[in-house]
């Protein structure tokens, strides 16, 4: 096993690590940032900004939105649009924290954008990019194609660290309480101490690790391509249980009043006990599942891949409504004031009402959307197959 620190790592499961060299590439540095939290809605105690693929508690949804509603959402219109050099694929989504969106791209480059205008302020080159970046503290977290784990500078997209996994990184990082927490197609779950990048713990599972972390309560809960979703210790990364599916878990799990919700490959959405792991309830949605819950006022809201984006009740998993779009929903629903945002492989950007299922607007895109909305001071950032990240906003 290596080790990259002096800290005191442990190895919670078996498995090494593969030291090779790190490809540092030029970086383009813009003065243009704003360092406030732009447009905060007065009165929301909570942060209106998207800065992590799960936005509160795990559960993907903006609750500080008060600009977008299911009176005003049909007047949606483009603002603008950015063309990176290369897909914008289904892992990746997009993130806003002070006034700037940050995405990555199938072209290996990580980018800062202008949220008012579509900008750029800086680019970095991380490899084949496939993570979603998170934004805390200043810092941004991704994980890439290359391998590694990156740290860089919010503002002017300097590396401040980069851990070395011994595969590609998919998993989008979570970081609570100083810690990084990612997975890794080495079969590995990390934890990572974020401001240095010093391994603190690993967990070896027997599959790719896709799905993106979710931490609650000092548990970390995680799926893996061995068809089980895990919950370990943050702290330790000890083994607390798992349930296993018998197919692959891509989903990211969501972590709602002590339960855990995900979707599987056996087209099954599951309600664990967040403590025990027992089964509360399944729904067969009738087709793979890798579309990541979000869970709002009681409701479930997924997407499959037979097309349809179903809303289930959050206590007995009985189906509210279900919206059918063109083609495969891989994309993971967004859900602020009332309306569902979601992307389809139909090449639409979908927002339906979150009580009825109406769709109340869409967008036609370029290509597939496998992209997961993010919705936060009243535009909704999202990106396409077709090499763009697009903005929309009120006219």
């Amino acid at each position: 096993m290596c080790y990259h620190s002096q800290l005191s790592v442990r190895e919670v499961s078996s498995g090494g690590c593969v030291m090779k060299p790190i490809r540092i590439s030029v970086l383009i540095l813009c003065a243009a940032f704003v360092s406030v939290a732009w447009g905060q809605q007065p009165g929301c105690k909570f942060s209106p900004l998207w800065a992590e693929f799960h936005k509160h508690n795990m559960m993907r949804w903006n609750r500080c939105e008060n600009v977008l509603s299911v009176h005003n959402v049909s007047n949606l219109a483009l603002k603008w649009s950015y063309t990176t050099g290369g897909e914008i694929a289904n892992l990746i989504s997009p993130t806003v924290a002070n006034g700037v969106v940050y995405v990555t791209s199938y072209d290996g480059m990580l980018y800062a954008l202008d949220a008012h205008t579509g900008a750029m302020l800086w680019s970095y080159d991380i490899g084949f990019s496939v993570s979603s970046p998170a934004i805390v503290h200043g810092v941004v977290y991704v994980g890439a194609g290359d391998n590694n784990v990156y740290a860089l500078n919010a503002i002017t997209g300097a590396k401040l660290w980069s851990y070395l996994t011994g595969d590609s990184v998919y998993s989008s990082p979570a970081v609570v309480k100083g810690m990084v927490f990612v997975g890794s197609g080495d079969l590995n779950v990390y934890a990572l101490e974020a401001n240095t990048g010093a391994e603190l713990w690993r967990f070896r599972t027997n599959g790719l690790v896709y799905s993106s972390p979710a931490v609650e309560n000092g548990v970390v809960y995680v799926g893996s391509y061995d068809g089980n979703l895990y919950a370990l210790d943050a702290k330790t990364g000890a083994y607390r249980w798992s349930y296993d599916t018998g197919n692959y878990v891509d989903s990211s799990p969501a972590v709602a009043k002590g339960v855990v919700y995900f979707g599987s490959d056996n087209f099954n959405v599951y309600a664990l006990n967040a403590s025990t792991g027992a089964k509360l309830w399944s729904y067969n949605a009738g087709d793979y599942v890798d579309s990541s819950p979000a869970v709002m006022n009681g409701v479930v809201y997924v997407g499959c891949h037979n097309g349809n984006v179903y809303a289930l009740d959050a206590s007995t998993g009985t189906m509210l409504w279900s919206y059918l779009t063109g083609d495969a929903v891989l994309s993971s629903p967004a859900v602020a004031n009332g309306v569902v945002y979601v992307g389809s492989w139909d090449n639409n950007v979908y927002a339906l009402n979150a009580s009825t299922g109406a769709k109340l607007w869409s967008y036609t895109t370029g290509s597939h959307v496998g992209s997961s909305p993010t919705v936060s001071n009243g535009v909704i950032y999202v990106g396409s197959f077709d090499n763009k990240l697009y903005a929309f906003g009120l006219n």
